[in-house]
């Protein structure tokens, strides 16, 4: 009777380590809570760019993966590429910034 609680015990052991390995995050993953920093700032970048009056944001997109902001779209002129890139340098959460705006 002692040798079966023994070898229970161990198997037990053995599946809860399993389960817990199983639910340990992996450095190529992205968990719930960093992609709601990311919706975060995608919001904070497009509300500046909103607010920017030079700029149109209708034609300016906005795209967050691990604070690293990319705008894409369409704007006037090279001032306005560097105004859109200098205020999403502004706000707080943004790693880096990828343009890749064009001139209509």
């Amino acid at each position: 009777m002692r040798q079966y609680k023994l070898h229970f015990a161990a198997l037990f052991l053995s599946i809860l380590m399993l389960s817990l390995v199983g639910c340990a995050s992996t450095p190529g993953q992205s968990g719930t809570g960093e992609f709601i920093d990311d919706s975060v700032i995608t919001t904070k970048v497009k509300a500046a760019i909103f607010n920017e009056p030079t700029l149109s944001a209708y034609e300016i997109n906005v795209e967050t993966y691990k604070g690293i902001v990319q705008l894409s779209g369409f704007v006037s002129s090279r001032a306005d590429i560097n105004k859109a890139i200098q205020v999403t340098r502004t706000v707080k959460g943004v790693k880096s910034v990828k343009a890749d705006m064009q001139i209509k």
